[in-house]
């Protein structure tokens, strides 16, 4: 008989994002709307879409270890494949949250 893994949600692996920070701007990267998409299959595999405020970002290794880090340790999680786009780019216009937005000065 083979063993059913319990699986993270997505709500609670975006929790845990959600204290990964961008090292320059200091800010969420779920709150900044860097994370595209996270989800967990039941072999184990975590993947993680996400972009970076800027093609150009040195701290991109930085951020993509936070973000493995991050949901390697939940339960059931063998693997994290933290894959960076730039398709679509990143506009925080609109994909940052509204409170991001107020402290960036967008509106």
């Amino acid at each position: 008989m083979s063993e059913t893994k319990t699986m993270p949600t997505r709500e609670e692996m975006m929790e845990r994002l959600t204290g990964v920070m961008d090292p320059e701007l200091h800010m969420s990267i779920v709150e900044l709307g860097l994370v595209y998409d996270v989800k967990a299959d039941e072999d184990g595999t975590v993947k993680v879409v996400m972009t970076l405020t800027s093609p150009a970002c040195p701290l991109g290794p930085v951020i993509g270890g936070q973000t493995y880090a991050a949901l390697i340790d939940l339960p059931g999680v063998e693997e994290v494949d933290v894959q960076i786009t730039f398709s679509p780019p990143w506009d925080p216009r609109t994909m940052a949250s509204d409170d991001v937005k107020m402290q960036l000065g967008i509106w």
